[in-house]
């Protein structure tokens, strides 16, 4: 197990508790983890291996809760995008993680401002063929620093889901996306038996997120719900710049 200090276990666990809210409550949550966890591994390369067991363990509740609503015909068309986008990625492992993390944060601010100047002009939203940037940025930003939130919110916000639709088809994405992440990783040497026994012993955390995300998606309207996962996207994205 790695040896850490008391606030790296805390800030950890609130990044395993947070893990679980964002897959069955606030998507757009769920890429602050991507900075918190780098605190706490003290490298970003390292920090993505610990945390793919966390979000696979959390896809496993979200795809429980919500496997009656996910929309999947919303994600058939973006499966040859997604799979260029880690192919991408998987060679982009060996770049330095500085040039990385930055640029994906470039690209998800330019996703979002496309998706507001859509809001303001509705005609542009019934464009059905234009997953294929979502999809490749998605692939992309998940292989790299599993961080496909923003990209994949964005693109499930366009295709005006409802908030349980929305919440269900991006947990069978990344379901599907993050297993098929794992034999990347393995490959590039992140996951490691102190790794894989931190994971072990963050899964309780993951649990309680998991529970009180779903009793948060109850509470919250449509539209309180779009502006969060705007709000958070915009903020996750800057934070990828740090």
């Amino acid at each position: 197990m790695p040896e850490l200090h008391l606030w790296q276990w805390a800030l950890a666990a609130a990044c395993a508790f947070c893990v679980g809210v964002a897959k069955t409550g606030v998507p757009g949550i769920g890429i602050l983890v991507v900075p918190m966890m780098v605190l706490v591994a003290g490298d970003a390369r390292r920090s993505a291996g610990w945390l793919l067991p966390l979000l696979c363990f959390a896809d496993l509740f979200a795809v429980t809760y919500y496997r009656r609503n996910a929309a999947a015909g919303r994600l058939v068309s973006l499966i040859p995008s997604v799979l260029v986008g880690m192919a991408m990625g998987a060679m982009a492992l060996s770049w330095p993680e500085g040039t990385i993390r930055p640029m994906i944060g470039v690209i998800v601010l330019l996703m979002l401002g496309v998706y507001l100047w859509r809001r303001r002009h509705p005609e542009a939203l019934a464009v059905e063929g234009s997953g294929a940037p979502y999809g490749i940025v998605a692939g992309f930003s998940t292989t790299v620093a599993n961080a496909a939130g923003p990209a994949m919110s964005l693109y499930l916000l366009s295709r005006k889901l409802t908030k349980e639709e929305f919440v269900a088809t991006g947990a069978w994405f990344f379901f599907a996306v993050n297993l098929a992440k794992a034999p990347i990783y393995a490959w590039h040497g992140l996951f490691s038996w102190p790794s894989l026994t931190l994971d072990v012993m963050l899964a309780p955390a993951v649990f309680c997120g998991a529970l009180s995300g779903r009793r948060l998606l109850g509470w919250v309207s449509p539209e309180v719900f779009e502006f969060l996962v705007l709000s958070l996207t915009a903020v996750s994205a800057l934070l990828l710049f740090r």
